[in-house]
């Protein structure tokens, strides 16, 4: 099954408690550490990234069927406080603008890449102009990454591929890897340390590298008699190295730390799609695909970090009354 299909039938739990987990979401956020900032009003957000300066941010919106060639996709930009600054900054279907059904993004300098169904497209990231189209022989890009020196990797979910792209080149592509052990891949990243790609997968919850010459490694999965993951959607890094995958189904956001120790951070969330990292002031951006919001919220930093053992509980979101304190030492009963 493929992310669009999965895609096509919200959840039963959504459908009845939409309002109940967007207000438990909304108000407590994903208990980090740090100010939380909530976007509302978006409409099936899927990918939300942070320009490297940490001043401004971008949301796509697919706005309808994941596959649909609707023209009615877009692009919301925030400033560095997390407002709106335009909810349709860049529109399909405005000053001959086409976009159906925007899903990863990634920035490089002054541009911003956007992954829609067959074709990659570049746009002025102050401006909104269109830049460039290369148009792909697929239909089912998922995910945009840069790396370092300006190569970009797109994820084709339905073909199990990888291409990359060399703007230098005018866009050339040339496709890295095709292989069936990619099983979906969806969200991508550029490893921090060793610049090689990390890509999860939807349909078999992998998460996978590749080297620069298509060598692709397994570097986790689930086990025979486990099944930690279900739909990965999303993966990305902190300034420290630590990686964050998203689970799309099981509403989930999972830290990675530099040790290859797998810590829930966050549970109980409504679709949690392509997620981001804003390393310059560490905030992890994190869309909720089917309550049609977003939020920014601190991460905290490996000095501050919780036990291992502690996850978040219903009672973090709102769901149940949170447990009694403890009473001080030396209280009388």
């Amino acid at each position: 099954m493929t992310f669009g299909e999965k895609l096509n039938t919200p959840p039963l739990f959504v459908k009845l408690y939409h309002r109940l987990v967007l207000s438990a979401v909304l108000i407590l956020g994903l208990a980090f550490r740090g100010e939380a900032a909530q976007i509302i009003g978006l409409e099936s957000p899927n990918s939300f990234v942070g320009d490297p300066s940490g001043k401004e941010y971008f949301i796509s919106n697919i706005n309808g069927e994941p596959e649909a060639r609707d023209n009615n996709g877009f692009i919301t930009k925030l400033n560095a406080e997390g407002k709106i600054i335009g909810l349709k900054f860049i529109q399909g279907g405005v000053a001959d603008v086409l976009l159906h059904a925007p899903k990863g993004m990634a920035l490089v300098g002054p541009i911003l890449y956007i992954a829609d169904l067959d074709q990659l497209k570049a746009f002025d990231k102050t401006s909104g102009k269109l830049i460039a189209t290369v148009s792909f022989p697929t239909s089912s890009l998922t995910d945009v990454a840069a790396a370092p020196g300006g190569m970009l990797y797109v994820s084709d979910q339905a073909a199990n591929s990888i291409y990359r792209i060399d703007p230098s080149a005018d866009h050339r592509i040339d496709l890295l890897i095709h292989d069936e052990r990619l099983a979906g891949p969806a969200g991508i990243a550029i490893h921090p340390r060793t610049s090689h790609l990390i890509v999860v997968s939807w349909e078999k919850g992998k998460i996978l590298e590749i080297t620069p010459d298509g060598q692709l490694t397994e570097l986790e999965s689930n086990g025979f008699f486990t099944g930690r993951f279900q739909n990965l959607s999303g993966v990305d890094f902190d300034q420290w190295g630590n990686m964050y995958v998203s689970d799309f189904t099981k509403g989930k956001i999972w830290r990675m730390t530099r040790d290859h120790r797998f810590q829930v951070i966050a549970e109980y969330l409504p679709a949690p799609a392509d997620i981001g990292i804003d390393r310059t002031n560490n905030l992890i951006l994190v869309p909720y695909h089917y309550v049609h919001a977003a939020e920014m919220n601190g991460l905290e930093t490996p000095s501050s970090a919780k036990p291992k053992g502690e996850k978040r509980t219903l009672a973090d979101y709102g769901f149940i009354p949170p447990p009694p304190k403890p009473d001080p030492e030396g209280t009388k009963k």
